[in-house]
């Protein structure tokens, strides 16, 4: 990509990007608009000021009753105190509505994140994701809270502050101006550059959060390998690049603060010098020349706040495109767990037609070739070949946790198409060979295959698993905690917590991705019997890593190369000279 692309898209598509995120205000709309009013309100205020100021210097310069410089004093008081309480109100509502717009925004940065298809995941990690809704969204704080804000009231008193000046004396004004286009093309210019790195700054600081997520899940692997220095090192070398980033991005806006600093109180001299030349011609008054100055350090120390305005929305937009890329992604279409109706219940039947699918990563290549097959009700299918066979691609897309790129999956013959994803993932289960368990309790985690489940549900499920067992020994029984990704329990009891939760869910569908290969003797026999158990009265999908199990399916289908190269009983497919079923069993049974 090129540098121009961005520096073009620094204006309109910025801008729009930034009120987008705003539309995130809008069910806070008269909270917002009331600070607004205030922040009107403490702006004025700020702007009659230097006015007062000047009058009460030519009250006491041309000699007047103490009795009218009170009444300026007084005024100015209430002025003040005005202030106050308009940028007290001005603070606490934009603060407020700013809390309630990020919790809305990352419920729905949230909520769009889970709905996402797993195509969607292939592209990005999770350390990555994790970086965007919560760095993201902590950095979008800032600009919700004030920097809109404090953009609005800089305009106002630019603008305000111009106009009152040209009443007092065009020429000075005329003359105090020449300074701002200079520094305005300097904030564009500078404001690019910030931007760019603020940017950059946002990316490392994503792959940063990447690489201490990775490490902390797979903590056991790196004091396995004994490669924690390997990823300090890792680590250290992208907090460096952030910082690196950062001082870079600090010298740049030092310098623009430096030069705007001096152009400012150069202007300063210059302003005061002209205008007491114009003094002494007697064409401005002494508070005149008074309030003139107030509002050129007021405008001058506006517009070199404005630079700082202008980095953080800078800042800002690189973040906000980040994000709003996540919310352009397209969405799945799932629903929240209803009721099935009749109608919608799926009764088991399964058939293929003539499926080709890709993943999105390897658009190139197809993992299924034409797979047609069809699978009865309440019959036991067993999937079996060589690693990269595509066993796994085809109950993913069972699942539809990805699209076919051609062809159609039947359910009941009924095209999968046309059957709601969330009415179809409910009457499926999935136990796999690496379970994946929640760091809550043993309860939650069975309870997670129908989350309103009562006591005695989740009970009876841990019975029919073969996992009661062993958690009636635990002092806390079901709200035993079972550690991240349940580190705290052995292999064997993981798998029959697993079992538990596809209990539970009641299943019309069972998927197993074989979940004894890894496991001692008698952690198999349990695991197998609680199995046995729960693929009775469903259709089961098995994917076999160990032929010994599947001896007794109904159908056995060899997939090679993406393609079903034969199917049939265990019997049958050992009487195929040369079959590939029959090789591999040989192998096995001969080890």
């Amino acid at each position: 990509m090129t540098t121009e692309v961005p520096k073009q898209k620094i204006t309109l598509p910025g801008l729009r990007k930034l009120f987008r995120l705003y539309s995130y205000i809008k069910p806070y709309k008269y909270e917002y608009g009331l600070g607004l009013l205030f922040l009107l309100g403490s702006s004025s205020a700020s702007l009659v000021f230097p006015k007062l100021l000047g009058q009460l210097v030519d009250l006491g310069n041309q000699g007047k009753l103490a009795q009218e410089i009170n009444r300026i004093a007084l005024v100015l008081i209430a002025v003040l105190i005005g202030q106050a309480v308009f940028s007290y109100f001005r603070i606490f509502l934009f603060v407020r509505v700013a809390e309630k717009t990020l919790a809305d925004l990352r419920q729905n940065t949230f909520n769009h994140l889970i709905r996402l298809p797993m195509k969607f995941f292939q592209f990005r990690r999770v350390g990555e994701l994790n970086s965007r809704i919560s760095s993201d969204i902590t950095l979008l704080q800032d600009a919700l809270t004030s920097t809109l804000a404090e953009f609005l009231r800089q305009i106002i008193i630019i603008v305000g502050g111009v106009s009152l000046m040209m009443i007092t004396s065009l020429k000075l004004t005329l003359f105090m101006l020449m300074i701002v286009p200079v520094i305005m093309i300097l904030t564009v210019f500078f404001g690019r550059y910030i931007r760019k790195l603020s940017k950059q700054a946002q990316t490392q600081v994503a792959d940063s959060n990447t690489i201490v997520e990775e490490t902390l899940q797979g903590i056991q692997s790196v004091k396995s390998f004994t490669n924690e220095f390997f990823e300090m090192a890792r680590y250290r070398g992208k907090t460096l690049e952030i910082a690196h980033t950062g001082i870079k991005n600090g010298k740049l806006r030092g310098a623009f603060s430096s030069f705007t600093i001096l152009g400012l109180f150069g202007a300063m001299v210059a302003v005061i010098w002209r205008g007491s030349t114009l003094l002494a011609s007697g064409e401005l008054a002494t508070g005149e020349l008074f309030s003139f100055v107030i509002y050129s350090m007021f405008i001058g120390g506006t517009i070199g706040g404005m630079a700082d305005v202008f980095a953080r929305v800078q800042k800002f937009i690189g973040a906000t495109e980040d994000l709003l890329e996540i919310f352009n992604e397209p969405v799945e279409d799932v629903g929240e767990p209803a009721d099935i109706s009749p109608a919608e219940i799926i009764h088991g039947s399964i058939r293929f037609e003539n499926l080709l699918f890709s993943y999105p990563t390897r658009t190139e290549a197809n993992v299924l070739k034409g797979i047609s097959v069809d699978i009865k009700p309440d019959t036991l299918v067993a999937l079996v070949g060589p690693s990269g066979a595509g066993k796994s691609t085809f109950v993913s897309l069972l699942l539809r946790l990805y699209e076919p790129t051609g062809g159609r999956i039947f359910f009941d013959e009924k095209d999968s198409q046309y059957i709601p994803v969330t009415t179809l993932r409910s009457q499926m289960a999935v136990v796999p060979q690496d379970i994946f368990l929640f760091g809550g309790t043993i309860r939650e985690n069975i309870a997670y295959g129908k989350t309103w489940a009562t006591e005695e549900m989740i009970v009876e499920a841990a019975r029919k698993a073969n996992a009661w067992e062993f958690i009636s020994l635990f002092p806390e029984g079901l709200d035993t905690l079972v550690g991240e990704r349940g580190t705290q329990l052995s292999g064997g009891q993981r798998q029959r917590i697993a079992i538990a939760r596809a209990v539970l869910k009641d299943p019309k569908i069972l998927i197993l991705d074989e979940a004894t290969s890894s496991l001692d003797s008698e952690s198999e026999r349990m695991v197998q019997d609680a199995l046995e158990k729960l693929m009775k009265g469903r259709t089961s999908i098995v994917i076999a890593h160990r032929l010994s199990t599947i001896r007794q399916a109904d159908n056995i289908l060899v997939l090679d190369n993406g393609r079903i190269v034969e199917q049939g009983t265990h019997e049958e497919l050992l009487q195929l000279e040369g079959g590939l079923y029959r090789n591999l069993s040989g192998l096995q049974f001969a080890g």
